[in-house]
């Protein structure tokens, strides 16, 4: 394999890991650049595969855990939880199959009722769960 090969896919492993969001081909690209020069001393197909083979391998397991725990995506923790179980005022009706509004904390949600039947407003509600940006809710049984 000549020293083109090497260079070539070192850029198509570049092209893959820009049109990536995670950390997928680096470690290629860097067997591949190490290949590259090692190719410039021998022609043997063989070393120069051995080399890309070898320090890819050895550059992914001795790098990844660090780079993950860098760039990890963290899940941001947000008090939206504290919701579930408090009591909500509807607004606007809300049903199983066509959201309503819910006011809450003084904030007023997108809800949906858990059960058959419609939610009228200005009825109580407790919120059973939170999906995505909007309540599930009941009725609430006083």
């Amino acid at each position: 394999m000549s020293s083109s090969f090497w260079l070539i896919l070192f850029f198509i492993l570049m092209l893959i890991e820009i049109l990536t969001v995670g950390l997928v081909s680096i470690w290629f690209m860097i067997g591949a650049l190490i290949a590259f020069i090692v190719s410039y001393f021998t022609s043997s197909i063989f070393i120069q595969l051995l080399v890309f083979i070898i320090t890819s391998i050895l550059f992914l397991i001795l790098t990844r855990p660090i780079v993950k725990k860098y760039f990890s995506k963290k899940i941001i923790k947000t008090n939206v939880n504290k919701l579930i179980g408090e009591t909500g005022i509807v607004i606007e009706d809300v049903t199983k199959t066509n959201m309503g509004k819910v006011k809450v904390d003084g904030q007023i949600w997108s809800a949906l009722n858990s059960s058959k039947g419609r939610i009228k407003a200005s009825e109580e509600v407790e919120i059973l769960s939170i999906e995505g940006v909007k309540l599930i809710v009941r009725k609430k049984e006083l």
